[in-house]
Formats: structure tokens, sequence, C-alpha cells
């Protein structure tokens, strides 16, 4: 019994260690690429939705990495984000179905905070004035290991390693 639960063990820290070695790899060539962006006045974005939640997703400047990225709620005085639409239940719904897509998203962040009183979270307001789509399937977000979850945020740049971490990872 004890050797089997040794077995189960080491089996449960060698999975661990391939997957953090590969969400490592994948992460340095993503960041490899986005290191190449050009620069100007604009942010990508990447649509997170989770239903009854009030905020847009994430933006990050262009050449940064997504550990950057800021959970933002959008101001929508200037224009609508792409799927604005009916929300769910209703059966011509078009809110949230973009999820995961990723921008180019043209404003400014305002200066204002706002509260989702669904993630309990206060959160940095920005208004675009332009979406441009970039990727409609641009993989994983922050890590390819990542657990997405419509019940709550399962998705902050928090979960990414280090690049210290991979780093260690990456030499073994």
């Amino acid at each position: 019994m004890k050797r089997a639960l040794f077995l189960m063990l080491l089996c449960g820290l060698l999975c661990q260690c391939h997957s953090l070695r590969s969400d490592c790899k994948a992460i340095r060539e993503r960041e490899a690429i986005i290191a190449q962006e050009a620069t100007g006045d604009y942010y990508i974005g990447r649509r997170y939705y989770i239903p009854n939640c009030r905020f847009w997703g994430y933006l990050r400047r262009p050449g940064q990495s997504w550990r950057t990225a800021k959970l933002v709620m959008m101001d929508e005085s200037l224009t609508h984000t792409p799927d604005r639409g009916p929300e769910p239940p209703l059966e011509n719904a078009t809110f949230g179905t973009d999820a995961n897509v990723e921008y180019i998203v043209h404003g400014t962040y305002t200066g204002d905070n706002a509260y989702d009183p669904s993630t309990d979270q206060i959160l940095p307001v920005f208004r675009a004035n332009k979406y441009e789509v970039k990727d409609k399937e641009p993989g994983f977000l922050f890590k390819p290991s990542e657990k997405y979850s419509e019940n709550y945020v399962t998705l902050q740049p928090g979960i990414m390693p280090t690049p210290q971490i991979c780093t260690q990872a990456l030499s073994r």
C-alpha cells in the first residue's frame, strides 16, 4: 500500500513538472512573438467572459507580456463592445459570444474605477473608441494548462509561472 501511494505521488510530481516545462516553453515562444509587436498608441485586449460579470476582459500594451495585463470594465460611451446585444438567457443572445477573441483596442483609461459586484472587485475603467479583431482563436491566455470556469475568475496573470521559475524548469 505504501509503495502504491509513493508511486502515485511520484507520478503526480513528474506530471506537474512536465506540465510546468511545457507551459514555460509555450509562454516563452509566445512572449518572443509578443516582443515583435509594433509599438503604438493601442492595446491588445482579450475578451474574458463569465456570465453575470460586468468586466470586459484583459488589456495589455503591445510588446508587453500578458503578466502586465489588467482586467477592465469598459465604458461604452464612445462605442459599444463588439458583442453588445441581448444577454443570456435570451435565445438571440450575442453578449459573451466573443469569449477569448483577441482584439486591437484603441482608447484610454479614464482614471476611474468601477465595482463588479459578481466578483467583488474594483477594476479600472477603459473607454474604447475602436475595436479590431486580431485573432479569433488565439489559444491560451496566461498558460496552456489554465482551466477556464464560467463560475468564477480562474484566469489571472498570477497563474503564470515567473520567468525565474521557467528558467529553472527549462534548464532541467
